[in-house]
């Protein structure tokens, strides 16, 4: 199905950075880690400090971008992370390299990122028609996973040839490529039109809460919500200590840390393609229920790697479960969220979606660490894998049948919706 240039424009801009962040997978703990000699602690720090300060700076943009056009600011928030990746390299040649400027970094990229995921998503919805949301979103799922099945071995190849940064200059120099792709999209951007009763004027406290009202009062998010933070969060908390783990005590190469994520990618590609038919045939709420509850499962798992090949096959079994699982659920949660969110709320919503997620992340991935520094990292992974089998149960409010945007409560300061 042909979705038009303009979209194939956004597509390449999308699987170029892709490319260039998978192929830079976990590069700032590996520096942290091979360069700084950081442990788990710090790991943790790095990882978690970055999201929350990243996510609290991203807070007001959602509402500041609501009625702008949001390729200038998609344009922008790439060219700021490609910036500010470029110091890494220059600090390191200088031999200037330090853990605070790994901290400021990655506070950058992260509200950066989460500025740009909240305008590419409202950007998408003016680009696309709504029947072709879901094979427009699962085109970016397949993307990601086939750039995590190529990117992470020959990012570690080049990390054990060329030195630790080489993979974040090549990250920094696809967000440049991913701005001009950006900037090829071409044609006139009306931004959404602001109803006469709202006139221009600056965003008070309460729009910053508005994404979160309207996720928390609409029965057809909120169990989404509320369990993709949730499980989002105890995933990535215990992302950092596996790598401490692999990369220390048990002995792995960087090469086959990247290997033991890569080749489980594959499970996403047969997830993002059948993402579209199983929702045609089963339902969009029966999908997100069933693979919702399945990707919990798997992290479990973790907690029993070991030294050698039977260590390595464990955690690309585990991976290869939990991604073709994530696959499937990730691009339908993403059509479903445009679908019934109005137009003129899409960008804080979606901030306001991904700023909870990136505090919750950071706020665990933090507590983990401490856990670890504490018990061990492979307590600290166990006790992830063990919450994370009871998130299912916050997914039955799925099968509610979602309400019509248009009998959502506004914003005590909001005009009513557009849409």
């Amino acid at each position: 199905m042909r979705l038009g240039r303009r979209f194939g424009w956004l597509w390449a801009a999308y699987t170029v950075s892709a490319f260039g962040t998978w192929l830079a997978f976990d590069a700032l703990p590996l520096i942290a880690i091979l360069v700084l000699h950081a442990g788990s602690a710090q790991v943790s720090l790095l990882a978690s400090a970055g999201l929350a300060v990243g996510a609290a700076v991203a807070v007001p943009l959602g509402p500041w971008m609501e009625f702008r056009r949001k390729r200038p600011v998609m344009i922008t928030t790439d060219l700021v992370r490609c910036a500010a990746l470029l110091s890494i390299p220059a600090a390191y040649a200088l031999d200037a390299l330090g853990f605070p400027q790994l901290l400021v970094v990655s506070i950058v990229v992260a509200a950066a990122g989460i500025t740009f995921t909240a305008a590419s998503g409202a950007h998408l919805k003016d680009l696309v028609a709504p029947a072709d949301l879901l094979t427009a979103t699962s085109r970016f799922e397949s993307t990601s996973w086939t750039a995590t099945v190529l990117g992470p071995p020959l990012g570690g190849a080049a990390v054990g040839v060329l030195g630790p940064v080489t993979t974040i200059a090549v990250d920094a120099v696809s967000y440049l490529l991913s701005a001009l792709g950006i900037r090829a999209i071409g044609g006139a951007e009306t931004p959404p039109a602001r109803p006469t009763a709202a006139p221009a004027r600056r965003p008070r406290a309460t729009d910053l809460l508005d994404g979160w009202r309207y996720l928390l009062t609409d029965p057809a998010l909120r169990p989404l919500f509320l369990n993709t933070a949730l499980v989002n969060s105890l995933i990535m908390a215990g992302a950092p200590l596996l790598a401490v783990l692999m990369l220390g005590p048990l002995g792995f190469a960087p090469w086959q840390y990247g290997l033991a994520f890569a080749l489980p990618s594959l499970g996403g590609l047969l997830g993002s393609r059948l993402a579209r038919p199983l929702a045609d045939r089963y339902g969009r709420r029966r999908v997100l229920l069933t693979a919702g509850a399945l990707r919990s499962c798997w992290p479990v798992g973790l907690a029993f790697v070991r030294p050698g090949v039977p260590g390595l096959l464990l955690v690309m079994a585990v991976e290869f479960g939990l991604i073709a699982c994530a696959s499937v659920y990730t691009p339908v949660l993403a059509a479903h969220r445009l679908d019934v969110t109005p137009a003129d709320r899409v960008a804080r919503t979606l901030s306001a979606w991904s700023v909870t997620v990136k505090l919750s992340t950071a706020v665990l991935t933090a507590l983990w660490g401490l856990l670890a520094a504490l018990a061990g990292p492979r307590t600290a992974i166990a006790l992830a894998g063990v919450l994370l089998l009871a998130t299912p149960a916050l997914l039955p409010g799925v099968l509610t049948a979602p309400r019509s945007p248009a009998t959502v409560p506004p914003s005590p300061d909001a005009p009513p919706p557009t849409r």
